[in-house]
């Protein structure tokens, strides 16, 4: 047997430097009653979006939208959905 040393201290430590993330997953609906401004805050605070489409999307979402991607972040319209994420966390859509 080899004398292969592993500290596990060491690792978790490393990891919750590398996890450490702010924001949460928000669910919401994007129907027109909430203002853009709210949805730019919600952005800016490190928070993902994840927003059933009621109506059209791209009228719905254009308080908000151009804001978003001069910032960095990313919009996503999927099966009825717009997934909105701040500058530096991307959507994986390669298994579209």
């Amino acid at each position: 047997m080899s004398d292969f040393d592993l500290d596990l201290r060491a690792v978790e430590e490393h990891i919750d430097e590398e996890l450490d993330l702010e924001g949460s997953i928000v669910l919401g609906v994007l129907d027109g009653t909430t203002p853009g401004e709210q949805w730019l805050e919600a952005i800016s605070s490190g928070n993902v979006l994840v927003l059933n489409v009621e109506g059209d999307v791209n009228e719905l979402a254009s308080d908000f939208a151009r804001d978003v991607k001069e910032g960095g972040g990313n919009l996503v319209h999927f099966r009825g959905f717009l997934i909105v994420t701040p500058p530096g966390v991307d959507v994986n859509t390669e298994r579209l």
